[in-house]
């Protein structure tokens, strides 16, 4: 029995051996290639960042591929008393964390009438909210620019929120009734019998299995409502009410533009999200590992 044993380990051995020098070239490759493709993706934000904290002059004499002659902070100076920041990045921040709790929470209440009740014509309405969000942003502006002149929210955040959470809504809709779609109906079912109703189905059966896709639905929510220009620069005129991205257009001058405060204002635009990336990174990878699982 153990000259058995210790000949399937050496034959083991001898096969992960073989397979590891055969993938050795094939991994090195990969792994070269994928190295290069990661560093023209990076070579961008490095780009900004090596202009971010160069002077006007520097920039002028050496152009934008060369190294800072000394760090400096003149452009980040320069932006916070053209721009008011704070002011801008809570916008941002207040925008995109309500338009993104408000659009998975309605997407969740309208997949689960369309994924659950089965209304009827469910199909098409999932089309027509797929639509929706294919839709161009310049078909949509002038109703909506009238719309909020004639609600009262015009200049204000509201405007802003209240028509992203519906937008975003549409997509999250049609992403939950899938989801909602494949529960089996035994499930929900036994539920029902035990007595719970249509709101308790929904928060103790359902809300567990969709936690992994609503968790996946905050974070793109949060971060495309945060990088959404044309809505809002119509919407929002007024300085008070910009968020981060409508600042940063406001350096652009007609005849000029200093690109070391741009690429300033670029790298405090970038910051809030890369640090909400990497704080909710987890969360993203296990939903979207838990989706596919399922």
């Amino acid at each position: 029995m153990t000259t058995i044993q210790t000949s399937h380990r050496s034959t083991t051995a001898r096969v992960r051996a073989r397979t590891h020098r055969r993938q050795g070239p094939a991994r090195w490759v990969v792994l070269g290639v994928a190295a290069i493709v990661a560093v023209i993706m990076l070579a961008p934000f490095l780009l900004m960042v090596l202009n971010a904290f160069k002077t006007g002059a520097d920039y002028s004499s050496n152009g934008p591929l060369s190294w800072p002659a000394e760090f400096s902070g003149q452009a980040f100076s320069h932006y916070l008393d053209i721009v008011n920041y704070p002011r801008a990045l809570w916008n941002s921040i207040l925008v995109s964390t309500i338009v993104a709790f408000a659009g998975a929470a309605l997407a969740m209440i309208s997949a689960y009438a369309i994924g659950i009740g089965r209304i009827r014509g469910g199909g098409p309405i999932l089309a027509v909210l797929l639509l929706a969000t294919m839709l161009p942003h310049e078909a949509l502006i002038y109703p909506l620019f009238y719309g909020s002149q004639a609600t009262g929210t015009f200049n204000t955040v509201w405007s802003v929120i209240i028509v992203f959470t519906v937008l975003q809504a549409a997509f999250g809709t049609y992403l939950l009734a899938s989801v909602m779609s494949t529960v089996p109906k035994e499930l929900l079912e036994a539920a029902a019998i035990d007595g719970a109703n249509r709101w308790q189905i929904l928060w103790r059966i359902l809300l567990p299995v969709l936690r992994p896709a609503l968790s996946v639905l905050l974070v793109f929510f949060f971060i495309w409502t945060w990088n959404e220009f044309y809505i809002p620069v119509v919407l929002l005129a007024d300085q008070s009410s910009q968020t981060v991205p409508i600042a940063l257009s406001t350096l652009r001058g007609q005849h000029n533009i200093d690109i070391t405060v741009l690429n300033a204002g670029s790298m405090l635009s970038l910051l809030p999200t890369l640090v909400f990336f990497l704080i909710f990174q987890r969360t993203l990878s296990h939903g979207v590992t838990a989706g596919a699982i399922k």
